[in-house]
Formats: structure tokens, sequence, C-alpha cells
């Protein structure tokens, strides 16, 4: 399964010895997935074909077929490996750190994986790691004394919102978060204050001055969304709010 490529004469020896210190490292699924991954961290998933991948381990593509079915096989081992990247805790009594916890654990990951956002919503078949990373949250929730109803709309709101902001985070027309005053002082500065007057005292007062930094916003909402949790944590009459008028 080495690639072979034609060379020029007098080069047989050195091609050789690089086959045979590619043969000291079998290929191996962990290979494989780990540099799928790099290439799709470093180009984009438009980048990742399976002709990439076997070309990046110096074989060829068939090679690949002995560890994975084909290309959506590969694709669902790579955000099982992004789950498992995330860090999640029980938490115990301190529900809230542990939410934090995992909460600022997968904008990470999804920083550092920026493909996995485009990718993660459509794959049908979670591993482990994606279902353990489920299990866990719940789990914490479950023991913070979260009915399973609640638990589940609890799980849900908090995934939409960590998962809607990194995708905004992302999409920004800027490299950092900390560069929004500027880019709203410039927008704004194209119109008549007074036809915006909220939008531009917002600005004025808040987003455009110095040292704003939308990542906080993250934060503020995170907190929002937790508090508005334990209340209904602790009214069990409003745990299940489905069917109530």
């Amino acid at each position: 399964y080495i690639r072979q490529d034609p060379v020029p004469r007098g080069t047989q020896m050195s091609v050789k010895q690089r086959s045979r210190t590619r043969r000291r490292v079998p290929l191996s699924r962990q290979r494989v997935l780990r540099t799928a991954i790099k290439l799709a961290d470093e180009g984009g998933i438009e980048s990742l074909s399976m002709r990439n991948v076997a070309q990046e381990l110096g074989v060829y593509p068939m090679a690949l077929y002995n560890h994975f079915a084909n290309k959506d096989d590969l694709l669902d081992a790579m955000v099982d490996v992004m789950y498992e990247e995330i860090d999640v805790t029980n938490g115990g009594s301190d529900w809230k750190g542990a939410m934090r916890q995992q909460a600022n654990s997968i904008r990470e990951v999804l920083a550092r994986h920026r493909w996995a956002l485009g990718v993660i919503q459509s794959r049908v078949h979670p591993g482990p790691g994606n279902m353990r990373y489920h299990d866990m949250v719940i789990r914490a929730l479950r023991q913070a004394g979260f009915s399973v109803a609640m638990a589940v709309h609890a799980f849900t709101l908090l995934d939409s919102f960590i998962f809607g902001f990194a995708l905004q985070e992302q999409t920004l027309p800027f490299e950092s978060t900390d560069q929004v005053d500027k880019l709203a002082i410039e927008i704004l500065s194209q119109f008549p204050a007074d036809d915006y007057p909220y939008l531009a005292e917002s600005v004025a007062e808040h987003v455009g001055k110095a040292g704003y930094d939308f990542a906080s916003e993250f934060d503020f909402g995170l907190d929002l969304i937790l508090a508005g949790l334990d209340s209904l944590r602790a009214s069990p009459d409003r745990a299940d709010p489905i069917g109530t008028a």
C-alpha cells in the first residue's frame, strides 16, 4: 500500500529509505484520523478528501479503506474526537460550575477545530465520545435536582446557546472579537446619528468604548441562562412547561 512514485534515475536509494521509514510506522485508524483532523484544521473541511489524506500519509487511497468504510465514516470519527476533547465533569452540587466548564471547553474545542461547526449537526452515527459527553451533561443536571424533562430542556438550551455563539464568533467580519468597537463606530459613522438614536447610544456608551470584547457577551448570556434554569430547578411545579397554558 506504500505509494512508489516514478523518480529520476539515481534517486532510488533515497526513495527506498523513505519507503522503509514509512513502513516502520504502520498505517492505523488513529494515524489516518489524526492526519484527517490536521488537514481539516489547517485547510478547512473543503480540503479534506480520502485522496488528500492518503497523499499526506504517503499511501494509496485504497489503503485508507482498511480503516474507514468511506469519507462519512471518517467524518463521524473526527467529530467524535472533538467530543472527546471537551472537558466535562459531574460537578456535584456545583452544577453551574460544571455547565460553565463544559461550555467554555466547547468554545475552545470549536476554535481549535473550526471545521467542526459545519459538520457536527449532519452526523447521524455518534461515537462513544459523543455519547459520553451527552450522558455526562445530563447526569450533572439530573444529580443537581433537575427532572428528566427539565434536564432535556436545559441541555437543549445550553447546547443551542453555546454552538450558536461559537458560530457567530466564527462568522464575524473581523479576526478578533475585541475589534468590534472599531467596526461598530465605522459602520455607524456612515449614517446620521439622529436616524438611529438608540443604536448610536449603545455604541457610544458601551460597544464603541475601547476594550470592549464581544466574547464577554458569552459569559453574560451563560450566567443569565444558568440563573433562569436554577429558578426552574427550585420550583418543581414549573419544572416541565410542556402542556401548560
